[in-house]
């Protein structure tokens, strides 16, 4: 791949622009200084520097962010804070999107990506890969909810049955379950379905990946295990 190419693929900006900053003597590959656009590059674990900062070149990102409260998964967000908002120029402009959506109260594991495959492999109603959510609930969960929820539940203006799977009650008023289908707010309609109300909503882990000690509003990127890991799919 060409140089200025590579760097546009990065999301540095425009052909032009890379062009300039290249004629510039900003870009460098292992000390050494390429002034020219068409310079023939090998990607494989290829880094890079552009002024002071190295870069690794990535074909596609695959980002995990530890959502807080506040935030909308949207880009033009109404009431509250973006989630692109915590993310540079250089993701912006790669096109980044988020795969599913965390309502602005709820926090935990979002993924997001440039990488339209990955998306629709975790959205895909078809591939059923589980979501696990942590919740406060408004009463004490009882085991005839806890076994309605397995059973499945009817939500309304939706088809079929809604089950969960691995519920359990992790305290009086908090409770751990995985749901498969994510259709519109289906964790919060679901306790509202058998008699209770989500108060707290937090997701912990997408297939088999978790966050793990990944602080608020902190995000990494994700290695090829990891996205392994976000796709897998309990049969």
């Amino acid at each position: 791949m060409l140089l200025e190419k590579m760097l546009q693929s990065q999301g540095f900006g425009s052909r032009k622009y890379c062009q300039q900053l290249i004629k510039n003597g900003a870009v460098s590959i292992q000390g050494e200084i390429i002034d020219n656009p068409k310079h023939k590059l090998d990607l494989d674990q290829l880094e890079f520097n552009v002024y002071d900062d190295t870069y690794q070149y990535r074909e596609k990102v695959y980002i995990a962010l530890n959502k807080p409260q506040g935030y909308e998964c949207s880009h033009q967000a109404t009431h509250h804070f973006s989630v692109f908002e915590l993310f540079d120029d250089l993701l912006m402009n790669r096109g980044i999107q988020c795969v599913g959506r965390l309502d602005q109260d709820t926090t935990g594991l979002l993924l997001l990506t440039d990488d339209g495959q990955f998306l629709q492999a975790l959205t895909h109603p078809k591939k059923h890969v589980a979501k696990v959510y942590q919740m406060d609930t408004a009463d004490p969960v009882t085991d005839e909810q806890i076994k309605q929820l397995e059973q499945g539940v009817e939500l309304r203006n939706e088809k079929g049955m809604y089950a969960a799977t691995d519920v359990i009650r992790l305290e009086e008023k908090r409770l751990q379950m995985a749901v498969h289908q994510g259709v519109y707010h289906q964790v919060k309609r679901m306790l509202a379905a058998v008699g209770n109300k989500v108060e707290k909503l937090h997701r912990a882990q997408i297939g088999q990946l978790t966050l793990n000690d990944l602080p608020e509003g902190e995000w990494i990127y994700l290695t090829e295990d990891q996205v392994i890991q976000a796709k897998y799919r309990a049969e």
